[in-house]
């Protein structure tokens, strides 16, 4: 069966990169964390949540690709990125990267993004990301992700 038109786009953003990983359509949503972990077998901090924030000053799009255990320190992040950060509203999110809330991949997005993935997803050797709908998610290594993102890996929590 094909892929729904916001997964394959993240599947051909894989590809591009020339990554052979599968985009996987769940029977189940994965809007969360948890339920993202509970639908393929994993601990919730293998989920790895891709959060779109509004830079306070400039208006530009900041993706931080956080653990899905751990709450992202806004301050700390905005610290690391030379501008305080706010919350990015649905409208926002998807002018930004194409995609709606619930399902944001790391990856396929309209324009790019500074990107900040949090350390704590090193520690595992297979996480799992939104893939651009919210029964779509695809496998990864960490080393994958920080290549696929271009993304700067630090604390964000």
């Amino acid at each position: 069966m094909p892929l729904k038109p916001s997964a394959q786009r993240v599947q051909d953003a894989l590809a591009a990169r020339g990554l052979d990983i599968k985009v996987v359509e769940l029977t189940s949503t994965a809007r969360s964390a948890a339920e993202a972990a509970a639908a393929v077998g994993c601990q919730v901090g293998q989920i790895a949540k891709s959060l779109v924030f509004r830079g306070a000053v400039s208006g530009r799009g900041f993706l931080v690709v956080a653990s899905g255990a751990n709450r992202v320190d806004m301050d700390r992040v905005g610290e690391l990125l030379g501008e305080k950060l706010a919350k990015a509203d649905a409208e926002f999110v998807r002018a930004e990267t194409g995609f709606a809330i619930g399902g944001i991949p790391p990856v396929g997005h309209d324009r790019p993004l500074t990107t900040v993935i949090d350390e704590d997803l090193l520690r595992y050797d297979r996480i799992w990301a939104a893939a651009g709908h919210p029964n779509a998610v695809f496998p990864a290594t960490p080393a994958q992700l920080v290549a696929m993102t271009g993304g700067q890996v630090a604390k964000t929590a």
